[in-house]
C-alpha cells in the first residue's frame, strides 16, 4: 500500500436531482454535464497531494458511466456526447496525465435493473465487473461498498428488495476472483477487505489505536460480507487479528457525498482536511476524499481552492524534517551492528531499522538534535514488512535539566503523526518503545505545522432568518441535556409556526448512536391541527454512515399554522437540532 491519500469523484443522474441517493428512476435524459473536464478535477485532486481517482462508474441508482453491454441504463442513452462518451475512459485518461493511479468503484446494490435480486443480476454485475477489469488499463483498486438491498425503482415496480448478503453475490467464489484474475496488483476494498477493509464511519478518522489486523465477525454468526459485518472493531482493528486489513477512511469534502449548492459555503477547509489526514493516514490507514463536480461536470471554486490551500499545508509543513543532522543513541543494540543501529531511524529509507538485543522488548533511544528546534508534529514508523509490532511510545524532551514527558501514542505501524497541542522547543528528546516483542523503528522526524490565512472567494449565500416554532405534542418530547439531543416517542412530530416557512434543516444525533435517526420521512402542514396537506416526502439517504445536517427544500412557502413530520420507518425521533427558515 503505497498511496495514503486518495479520492473518489461522484457525478450522477443525482447531480441533477439535487439528491444524494438515486431511487433508480431518473431519466437518462437529465445527464448532460455541459462542461465535463475530467482534467480540471484531477488537476485539483492532484493539487491536494492525492496519489490515486477513483471513478464511481456506477452507484446504486444503477446508472452506468460507461457504455456497458449489460444494461440499457447508462451513459449511452444520455445526450452527453449524443451517447457516444465514455466517462470513464475520461477520467481513467485525465488521472494518468495528471499523475495519478486509477481505479474503479462498482456497486453492487442497484436501483434500476428489474434483475436485482435474482441470479441474472448476479451475473450482470459479475459481467460489468468484467469490463472494468478489461478495458480501462492498469487499475489500482477495485472499490466495493456495503449498501445492498432495499427500496428501488426496479424497471417500474418500485418496490423493496432483500437479498442473502452471505450468499448473493458470491464475493470469494466468484466476484473477487474477476480482480484477482484481470487486475492481480489492484486492491480490494469492501466491510471486509480482503485488502482495504472500511473505517467503520464516514468521519475520515481512524481510532487513536487502529490496527491493520482484524478478525472480521459477521452478524448473527454468520459469515461476514460486504453490508454485513460487525462495525466496532472496524475503526481500531484488532491487535491479534487473523488477516492484514487496513483501515480506509472514507469522507466527503463537502457535507454530502454529491453536489448541493446550500453546501457550497459547506466545503471543508485545509485545517479541517489537515486534522482528517493527521487522524487517517497519521494512523497508519489511507485517507479518501469525496469530491462531487457540479452538474456543468466541474468542480465549484471553493472546492478546488480548499484541495490546493490543503495540499500547500501538506507540502510546507512536510518539507522540512527538524529532526535532520541529530544523532541518536540506544540503551540495547542488536548484534551490536550498524544494520541495526538507531541512525537508520533518520536516513529516509522505511525499511531500514532501529532494533534492540533479542529479548529486550522496552529499548529506549536517545536523540540529540542539531541545535534547538520549535516542532508541534511528531512522526514514527516501523519497519511495516516486519509487523505492526509496537503497542506504544513515550517521547520526551529534556528541559529545565530533566525529562518532561509531552507526547505518548498506540499501535504505531506504517505511519504515526502525533500532533502536540502546541509547539515546544528542545535540543534532545528520548523515544520510550514498548512491544511483546522486539520493537523495529525505521523513522523518527520532527514538523512544524504550517499555517495561513484561508477564506473562500464565492460570496455568502443569502442568509435564511430562522422561523420560531413551539412542540404541539410536547408531552412526548424530551430534551436529554447530557447527550445533547432531544428524543421524541412514537414516529411523529407537530409543531405551531410563528411565521411562513420555505425549508427546514434536519441535524441528527453526533453521539455515535443510530437510534432513532429519520431516513424516511414526510412532512404535511395545516392550518387548524385536524386536516393535513402533504407537503413533501422523501429520504435522508446513507445518513446513518454520515449523519450530518439534511436539508429539505419545500419549494414554496407554507404560510399554514401547523407542521406535522412523520418518520415511517421509526418508532421513535432523535435529533440534535431542527429548524425551520423562512
Amino acid at each position: 500500500m503505497k498511496w495514503r491519500c486518495i479520492v473518489l469523484f461522484i457525478i450522477r443522474p443525482t447531480t441533477f436531482q439535487d439528491k444524494e441517493w438515486g431511487f433508480g428512476d431518473a431519466d437518462p435524459a437529465i445527464f448532460n454535464p455541459s462542461h465535463f473536464d475530467a482534467h480540471q478535477i484531477a488537476r485539483a485532486a492532484a493539487s491536494a497531494g492525492f496519489r490515486g481517482l477513483i471513478s464511481v462508474a456506477k452507484h446504486h441508482d444503477g446508472f452506468c458511466l460507461w457504455p456497458t453491454k449489460t444494461t440499457t441504463y447508462s451513459i449511452a442513452r444520455s445526450p452527453w456526447k449524443n451517447g457516444k462518451g465514455d466517462m470513464v475512459r475520461e477520467f481513467m485518461e485525465a488521472s494518468r496525465e495528471n499523475g495519478l493511479k486509477f481505479g474503479v468503484y462498482l456497486s453492487a446494490w442497484d436501483r434500476n435493473d428489474t434483475r436485482y435480486g435474482t441470479p441474472a443480476y448476479a451475473e450482470a454485475y459479475r459481467e460489468q465487473l468484467t469490463e472494468l477489469m478489461s478495458n480501462y488499463g492498469e487499475l489500482f483498486t477495485s472499490w466495493h461498498d456495503g449498501a445492498n438491498g432495499g427500496d428501488g425503482y426496479y424497471g417500474g415496480r418500485k418496490e423493496k428488495r432483500i437479498i442473502d448478503r452471505t450468499t448473493y453475490y458470491e464475493w470469494e467464489e466468484k466476484t473477487w476472483a474477476i480482480v484477482r484474475k484481470l487486475q492481480p496488483m489492484a486492491c480490494i476494498f469492501s466491510d471486509v477487505g480482503p485488502d482495504m477493509r472500511w473505517v467503520g464511519n464516514e468521519k475520515g478518522y481512524a481510532a487513536e489505536t487502529s490496527w491493520a489486523t482484524i478478525t472480521p465477525i459477521g452478524l448473527n454468526g454468520a459469515k461476514p460480507v460486504p453490508g454485513a459485518v460487525e462495525e466496532h472493531n472496524l475503526p481500531t482493528g484488532d491487535r491479534f487479528g487473523r488477516f492484514w486489513i487496513p483501515a480506509e477512511c472514507d469522507v466527503p469534502l463537502r457535507d454530502g457525498w454529491f453536489y448541493h449548492k446550500n453546501q457550497d459555503l459547506r466545503v471543508k477547509t485545509p485545517e479541517q482536511l489537515f486534522e482528517i489526514y493527521l487522524k487517517s493516514v497519521g494512523r497508519g490507514a489511507n485517507m479518501n476524499l469525496g469530491l462531487a463536480p457540479m452538474p456543468e461536470g466541474i468542480l465549484h471554486p471553493n472546492d478546488v481552492k480548499a484541495l490546493q490551500y490543503f495540499g500547500r499545508k501538506l507540502r510546507k509543513t512536510f518539507e522540512t524534517n527538524l529532526a535532520k543532522g541529530a544523532v541518536a543513541t540506544s540503551t540495547s543494540l542488536r548484534g551490536n551492528s550498524a544494520a541495526f543501529a538507531p541512525a537508520n531511524i533518520f536516513d529516509g529509507d522505511r525499511y531500514s531499522y532501529y532494533a534492540p538485543e533479542d529479548g529486550v522488548f522496552t529499548p529506549e533511544i536517545e536523540v540529540t538534535l542539531d541545535g534547538e528546534k520549535e516542532f508541534d508534529i511528531i512522526r514514527l514508523r516501523e519497519n511495516i514488512k516486519l509487523g505492526q509490532r509496537m503497542d506504544s511510545v513515550q517521547v520526551w524532551i529534556w528541559k529545565n535539566q530533566q525529562w518532561q514527558h509531552v507526547a505518548s501514542a498506540t499501535s504505531i505501524g506504517a505511519n504515526r503523526l502525533i500532533k502536540l497541542s502546541e509547539p515546544i522547543k528542545t535540543s534532545k528528546l528520548k523515544i520510550c518503545l514498548f512491544a511483546p516483542v522486539e520493537p523495529t523503528l525505521s523513522d523518527f522526524a520532527l514538523f512544524k505545522e504550517f499555517k495561513e490565512p484561508f477564506f473562500f472567494d464565492s460570496p455568502a449565500m443569502e442568509n435564511n432568518e430562522r422561523q420560531s416554532y413551539s412542540f404541539v405534542n410536547k408531552e412526548k418530547t424530551k430534551k436529554d441535556i447530557e447527550r445533547s439531543l432531544f428524543v421524541i416517542k412514537g414516529n411523529e412530530m407537530v409543531f405551531k409556526l410563528d411565521g411562513s416557512v420555505t425549508k427546514m434543516v434536519y441535524e441528527p444525533r453526533q453521539d455515535g448512536r443510530k437510534e432513532g435517526i429519520v431516513i424516511k420521512y414526510a412532512i404535511y402542514s395545516s392550518d387548524d391541527g385536524k386536516t393535513w396537506s402533504s407537503v413533501t416526502r422523501g429520504e435522508f439517504s446513507n445518513i446513518l454512515a454520515n449523519p450530518v445536517q439534511q436539508i429539505v427544500e419545500f419549494g414554496k412557502t407554507i404560510d399554514a399554522k401547523f407542521i406535522k413530520v412523520v418518520a415511517l420507518e421509526n418508532s421513535e425521533i432523535t435529533f440534535k437540532d431542527l429548524a425551520f427558515y423562512k
